[in-house]
This record gives C-alpha cells, sequence and structure tokens, in this order.
C-alpha cells in the first residue's frame, strides 16, 4: 500500500502544529521580584505584618492562559522576619511552627481556575506543621511581559486567609478584655514573578 507524500507531509504538519501549541512551558519564581507575606491580628485592635526571606516556587502550563497550571511553593521557615528578633525566636518555637522540627511550609496546586478577567482561584494542599489541609488563594495576574534581558516574566498577586490553630501553631493568650493577644485567622500574601526558562 502506497502511502501518498503529500498527504503525509500534510499529517506531519498538523502533528507538529498540535505539539507546539501543547508544549509545555516551566516557571520558576523570581526571588529578587517576589515576596512571601503574612498579617495577623494583635491585641484584636492592630495588625501585625511578617514575611519569609528564602522561599522556591515552579510552574508548569501548556496554556497560554495559566488555567492548566501546575504550582509548587515551598518557603524555609528559618527565614521569618517579622522585624523583631524576640518575636521571631518566639515564632520559631513550638508554640508556633517549631522551625527545627518542621523547618518547611510547601503549597501543591490542585486546580487554578479563571473566574473573570485576570482572575483566579487556585484550589491547592497547603502544609504547616506536617498537616496538611486544602485552601483557596485569589489570585490577580498582572500580565507577562519580556524585561530589558529578553527574558519572559509573568506577575501573579495572590491572597488566602488559613486559620493558625488548624495547623498546630497554638499558641494563645487572652488580653484583659477577653480577646486574644494573637489573632487565630491569618492572611498570606504572595507577590509572585515567574521567569519562563529556557
Amino acid at each position: 500500500m502506497k502511502i501518498d507524500m503529500k498527504i503525509l507531509a500534510i499529517l506531519t504538519w498538523i502533528l507538529m502544529i498540535g505539539y507546539q501549541g501543547s508544549a509545555q512551558t516551566k516557571w520558576a519564581i523570581d526571588n529578587a521580584h517576589s515576596g512571601v507575606k503574612f498579617t495577623v491580628s494583635h491585641l484584636v485592635i492592630s495588625e501585625v505584618e511578617g514575611g519569609f526571606r528564602s522561599f522556591t516556587g515552579n510552574m508548569t502550563a501548556t496554556k497560554s492562559d495559566f488555567t492548566d497550571a501546575q504550582i509548587d511553593f515551598a518557603v524555609d521557615v528559618n527565614s521569618i522576619n517579622t522585624d523583631n528578633e524576640m518575636r521571631d525566636k518566639h515564632l520559631k518555637s513550638d508554640d508556633f511552627f517549631n522551625a527545627e522540627k518542621f523547618p518547611k511550609m510547601t503549597f501543591k496546586s490542585v486546580t487554578f481556575k479563571e473566574t473573570g478577567e485576570k482572575q483566579y482561584e487556585l484550589t491547592g494542599d497547603l502544609t504547616i506543621r506536617d498537616v496538611t489541609k486544602r485552601v483557596k488563594f485569589q489570585v490577580t495576574y498582572g500580565g507577562s511581559v519580556k524585561d530589558p534581558y529578553g527574558n519572559l516574566k509573568a506577575g501573579f498577586k495572590a491572597t488566602a486567609v488559613i486559620n493558625r490553630l488548624d495547623y498546630g501553631l497554638k499558641w494563645n493568650a487572652l488580653t484583659e478584655a477577653g480577646g486574644a493577644v494573637v489573632g487565630t485567622d491569618v492572611t498570606i500574601l504572595i507577590n509572585a514573578e515567574f521567569a519562563q526558562q529556557k
């Protein structure tokens, strides 16, 4: 049975176009232009801010709108910084993170759904102190652009609220009025700039 070379060439071209259209792209977090922050209420009347200096993040996707993106994040708990050495030491203790025994926090995505123009809902598993809970981040996509060096960058801002007691960050004390010295709800804010890997 002879194969028409023109038909074979057309089929090959279609397959190549299909492969290129679904090629997986890999992205890595640009630490110099990203940040992992958090806020928690203090004495009920105000909020304390903090962050982590050391973290890694990777993303893979085949679609240009990132709706099939797979995202992994890891944070070095020992890099916590609240601009107060005594408080940082307490946060690393067993009252909170127990950084010596559980030095990493991790996040692994399950879905990344588009909910509006440049708006997404990122669902995944967050692990702190070996406790894993499903969380949802509200994400704003800032867009993609090439930097002055020709590297393609994509920017995202993600926020979520978790209950620290769910993860064993158990320390608690009450004010004279009966309010919590440190709130149970923690707001997480991630500003992530990803660089496409070549």
